[in-house]
C-alpha cells in the first residue's frame, strides 16, 4: 500500500516554513523505516499547535515528535531547578531562558493535547498509552542530551516509561536506529487503538485547503487574464460580476503585475479583514516575491487615518470626531479632510490604486483616492451590486460614474467559478425571491465544471433562543466529516449574523476544547485588532461576522441567519451564501436560521431540518 504523507513529498519545497536539514533526515528515516500503514503528517495544524511530525497508525497508535538542529557546543545549556525545572543557556557571559523552545516539554504538551482535545473517544477509553512522543536532535550527542534533559523526564515521571518519551541524537539518526527513535514502530497492534479513533485526529492533521491553494499560482481563464494584463486608454477600469466570478482574482493579478514592474500600488478595501485575503492572492501571482514591498494594503478609513498621521494632521483628524456623528465623519468629513491633504501637503502618491468590493464605496471616497494617483496612473474598481449590504451601490449613478472618470461599458465577468455547481441554483433562487427590484448580477453555471467533488447543503430551522446551541452542534457535526481525503478542521468557518451570537458560539466551542480565531469582542478597539489578525492561514477554526467575511471564501461554512430581514440583511445573507468555495476535497454549507421569512425557500434545500418544535419543548 502507498503511505499517506501530508503534505505530499512533491510539495515540501513549497512550504512556507521549509524543513530544516535535521527535519529532512528524520522524514527520510520515518518514510524508509516505518510500515506503510504509518501515516506521516509534517508540520500539521493541531488547533493552533504546530508539532514537527505526527505519526498515526489506525491499529497501533499515535506519536508526536519535535526535531531540533541544535549544536550543543554553540552555547552552554543547563537546567535551573525549582518547583519545575527550566532550560537555560549561557553564551558570551549572558544567560537566557530556552524553556519556550524546550522540545521535551513541547512534545509532552502536544501528547497531552492530543489525548485531551483531539481524540475524545480515545480519552473516553483511557487510552493515553496509545500516544507516544519524542525529541530528536540529529546533530547532537545522545548521551549528553539524555543527561541534560534527565530532570524533565524525572519531573514528568517518565523514567520508567521510556517508550512514551524518547530522546534521540546524531548516532541514532546516522545508524537509522528506528527502534530507539520510535519504540512503538515494532508493534503490530494495540488494544487501545482502533480506526474509528484515528478518524478523530485526522481532521486536525490533514493539510487545510488554504495551505494547499496558497502554494499554487492563480488560475484564470483567458478573459480574466486579459483584463489583468492590460490597462485601458484612460487608465481607469471598472469590473462587475457576480460573486465568485473572479473579480478579486483579476484585481490581485493586476496588482502583482504592476508591483513586478516596480510600480507603487495601493490595494484598498472597505472592511478591515478583506485585505488579508487579497494579500494572499497577490503573493501567489508575483514573479518576484520582493515586489511585495511595492504594495500597500489598507481599508479606506484606516488609510485616511494613516494619511493624516503621516503628514502631521493628527490633531485635525481627532477634531473631526469631537461632538460629531460618526457616520457623517466617515462618509464625508474625513474624506474631505484627506482631499485637502492632497492639495496642501506632499503626501505619498501611487502609480496604481485598486479597489475591491467597490459597491461599498461612496463616489466621494473614490474621488478622494483619485487625488493620490500619480499623473498617468491607473485605477481599477471591482464591484457586485447584488452584494450591496451597506446601501451604497445606488449612489453610483451614471452621472457619478462619469464624474469618477469612467468611460464606456463595464468589463463584465459572468460565470461563477467559486461556487460548487449544486449551490448555484439555490443562490440564484434566493436572489430571485428576496432581492427583487434591485440590480442583480446572478452567477451563471460554469459549464466546464464537472461535478466530481461532493457538495453538502444543509438548512437547519430553529428557534432564536436555540440558535447558538444549534450553530455549535452543527460546527461539531461538520468536524465528523473532516480527515483523510477530505477537508481539515482548520477549513471550517463560522459566520454569525451579529457579535452576540458569535461570542456565545465561540464560548461553547471553547468549553469543548475547540479553539477559534474570532472577531467578536464587545470592545470596539479590540474587535478592530481582532479583524486585523484574522486570516485563513490560521490553524484554528475561523469565526467572524457576515460583514467581515465579505469578499472571502471557504469550503466549509456554517452560517447563522438571524431574525432581521431588512434589505441590507437580506443582501448580507446572499453574500454569505456566495462565500462557499468549490474544492476538490468537497464542500459543505450549513445554514442555521431563525427567520420564518425564509422557511418555504429553506424547504427547497437538499437537506432541510426543522428543530423549532424540539427547541420549544426544551425551553
Amino acid at each position: 500500500m502507498e503511505r499517506i504523507i501530508s503534505p505530499p513529498l512533491s510539495e515540501l519545497p513549497k512550504l512556507r516554513q521549509p524543513l530544516t536539514t535535521g527535519e529532512k533526515m528524520v522524514l527520510d528515516l520515518f518514510s524508509s523505516s516505518l510500515d506503510p500503514e504509518w501515516e506521516i503528517y509534517i508540520q500539521p495544524h493541531l488547533n493552533g499547535l504546530r508539532p514537527d511530525f505526527v505519526l498515526l497508525h489506525p491499529q497501533i497508535g499515535i506519536a508526536v515528535f519535535e526535531v531540533k538542529d541544535w549544536d550543543l557546543d554553540a552555547m552552554e545549556y543547563f537546567v535551573r531547578q525549582g518547583p519545575q525545572p527550566s532550560l537555560w543557556a549561557r553564551k558570551d557571559g549572558k544567560e537566557f531562558s530556552r524553556q519556550m523552545d524546550n522540545p521535551i516539554t513541547k512534545a509532552e504538551y502536544y501528547r497531552e493535547a492530543i489525548f485531551n482535545l483531539y481524540c475524545p473517544r480515545l480519552a473516553a477509553k483511557k487510552g493515553f498509552g496509545a500516544i507516544t512522543a519524542g525529541a530528536i536532535f540529529p546533530f547532537a550527542d545522545g548521551k549528553r542530551l539524555r543527561s541534560l534533559f534527565a530532570p524533565f523526564l524525572k519531573h514528568e515521571d517518565h523514567e520508567q516509561l521510556a517508550r512514551y518519551m524518547t530522546i534521540s541524537g546524531a548516532s541514532e539518526i546516522r545508524n537509522r536506529n528506528i527502534r530507539h527513535v520510535f519504540p512503538d514502530s515494532t508493534r503490530s497492534h494495540s488494544v487501545l487503538m482502533r480506526p474509528e479513533l484515528a478518524e478523530d485526529l485526522r481532521g486536525w492533521l490533514v493539510e487545510p485547503d488554504f495551505s494547499v491553494t496558497q502554494r499554487r499560482p492563480l488560475v484564470m481563464n483567458a478573459h480574466q487574464r486579459q483584463l489583468a494584463s492590460f490597462r485601458t486608454d484612460t487608465g481607469l477600469r471598472r469590473i462587475k460580476g457576480p460573486a465568485g466570478s473572479g473579480k478579486s482574482l483579476v484585481l490581485a493579478a493586476r496588482a502583482a503585475r504592476l508591483a513586478d514592474e516596480g510600480k507603487t500600488v495601493l490595494v484598498a478595501t472597505f472592511n478591515i479583514t478583506l485585505w488579508h485575503y487579497l494579500r494572499d492572492l497577490i503573493v501567489r501571482d508575483l514573479r518576484n516575491k520582493q515586489s511585495y514591498r511595492n504594495i500597500v494594503f489598507a481599508n479606506f478609513h484606516s488609510w485616511c487615518r494613516d494619511i493624516c498621521e503621516n503628514v502631521g494632521w493628527s490633531d485635525r483628524y481627532d477634531d473631526l470626531w469631537k461632538g460629531s456623528d460618526a457616520s457623517v465623519v466617515m462618509e464625508t468629513s474625513l474624506p474631505n479632510l484627506v482631499s485637502t491633504i492632497a492639495d496642501e501637503t506632499e503626501a505619498p502618491i501611487y502609480d496604481a490604486i485598486l479597489v475591491d468590493e467597490g459597491q461599498d464605496y461612496q463616489p466621494l471616497w473614490w474621488n478622494t483616492l483619485r487625488r493620490f494617483l500619480k499623473p498617468g496612473g491607473e485605477m481599477l474598481m471591482a464591484a457586485d451590486a447584488t452584494q450591496d449590504i451597506y446601501g451604497t451601490a445606488g449612489a453610483w449613478t451614471d452621472d457619478a460614474m462619469t464624474g469618477a472618470g469612467f468611460r464606456g461599458n463595464w468589463s463584465k465577468l459572468d460565470v461563477s467559478y467559486r461556487l460548487p455547481p449544486e449551490a448555484v441554483p439555490l443562490v440564484r433562487s434566493f436572489a430571485d425571491r428576496f432581492l427583487p427590484g434591485t440590480e442583480i448580477d446572478l452567477p451563471l453555471q460554469n459549464q466546464a465544471e464537472f461535478d466530481l467533488a461532493p457538495c453538502r447543503l444543509r438548512w437547519v430551522q430553529c428557534a432564536a433562543q436555540q440558535s447558538a446551541k444549534a450553530c455549535t452542534e452543527e460546527l461539531l457535526r461538520m468536524m465528523h466529516f473532516t480527515g483523510m481525503g477530505t477537508l481539515a478542521n482548520a477549513d471550517i468557518t463560522f459566520l454569525a449574523a451579529h457579535v452576540a451570537n458569535g461570542s456565545r458560539v465561540v464560548e461553547m466551542l471553547n468549553d469543548r476544547g475547540i479553539k477559534s480565531v474570532s472577531t467578536f469582542s464587545e470592545d470596539v478597539k479590540e474587535r478592530r485588532r481582532q479583524k486585523g489578525g484574522f486570516y485563513m492561514g490560521d490553524a484554528r477554526i475561523k469565526a467572524t461576522t457576515l460583514h467581515s467575511f465579505k469578499g472571502w471564501e471557504s469550503p466549509s461554512l456554517v452560517i447563522h441567519v438571524g431574525t432581521t430581514t431588512d434589505a441590507g440583511s437580506i443582501a448580507l445573507i446572499y453574500t454569505g451564501l456566495t462565500r462557499l468555495k468549490n474544492s476538490s476535497q468537497g464542500s459543505r454549507l450549513t445554514i442555521i436560521s431563525s427567520s420564518p421569512e425564509f422557511l418555504e425557500y429553506a424547504k427547497t434545500w437538499p437537506n432541510f431540518t426543522d428543530i423549532t418544535d424540539k427547541a420549544d419543548q426544551s425551553s
